[in-house]
């Protein structure tokens, strides 16, 4: 086979496999694309067979009407108790995964076998000594009770063991003996060289949050309380499936984890790589 006959099957293997990437694209957009068309659309639209693809008389009834609810509220209760566990959740987690492995002391293996053994147990299992605790501190309706239950996350523990121990010894050790403090070796050196992974683990955190249905339904008991993917599946509940509703409320949920993976996302894919290939 002639040079130039291998440049032009590997050109064709080119087309094709951008054509593959472009098609698969479109499938994964899809959903997003019919959820925000569906936003302005009035019921007896949306529900329309054959499906009207693309508004022909688009409105803002829908979000009007979620924005006569408290959804700006709600909104800003899971921006913010998702943004202050995301913060929360790596600075745990970074602290605890530099001591784990650039730390040597007595139980340091069975702590962290720890963290891997209470990965393992399904989530059900720990509602209900949670709820207790919670109970007990009067967290219950608060913001603090629905934030301190997730700010011990045993996989941001183990992520950012899997980044830490990756740093070379040699580095901090000729930090310590510059003079500086542990929490300046940790904050100055630590903390810059894992930023890959922490961008991972805060995409991670964010979403695991804002989507954490379940424990917000236990916790929460008060409407202005509530979170935005909360109150909108109450809005279901309390009326007739309302397509509109849900499409505008589910687009406007769908904003905060966007804008956080925008963000992030430069350190995304080489933090969920990183620690694999080197850990």
């Amino acid at each position: 086979m002639n040079q130039n006959s291998i440049i032009r099957n590997k050109s064709t293997g080119d087309r094709l496999g951008l054509a593959i990437v472009f098609l698969f694209s479109i499938v994964f957009l899809f959903p997003f694309y019919w959820m925000i068309t569906g936003s302005f659309k009035l019921q007896m639209v949306a529900v329309t067979i054959p499906p009207e693809w693309f508004p022909k008389k688009p409105t803002m009834e829908n979000w009007e009407r979620l924005f006569r609810m408290p959804a700006f509220r709600w909104l800003i209760n899971g921006t913010f108790v998702s943004f202050i566990t995301m913060s929360l959740v790596c600075l745990t987690s970074a602290m605890a995964g530099y001591s784990l492995s650039k730390k040597q002391y007595p139980g340091q293996k069975f702590i962290f076998w720890m963290f891997v053994a209470v990965m393992t147990l399904p989530k059900q299992i720990l509602l209900v000594p949670l709820f207790t605790i919670i109970s007990k501190l009067n967290w219950i309706d608060t913001y603090k009770g629905l934030i301190a239950p997730a700010v011990g996350w045993p996989f941001g523990v183990f992520l950012m063991k899997q980044f830490t121990q990756t740093l070379p010894t040699e580095l901090l050790e000729a930090a310590k003996i510059d003079g500086c403090s542990e929490w300046r070796i940790f904050w100055n050196i630590v903390i810059p060289l894992v930023k890959p992974g922490l961008g991972a683990l805060a995409i991670f955190t964010f979403m695991s949050s804002w989507n954490d249905y379940f424990w917000q339904l236990i916790v929460i008991r008060s409407t202005p309380m509530k979170t935005l993917p909360l109150g909108v599946a109450g809005v279901q509940l309390e009326h007739a499936t309302d397509y509109g509703i849900l499409m505008s409320g589910a687009t406007l949920s769908s904003l905060p984890m966007i804008i956080i993976f925008l963000l992030f996302q430069k350190y995304f894919t080489q933090g969920i790589t990183m620690g694999a290939i080197k850990g």
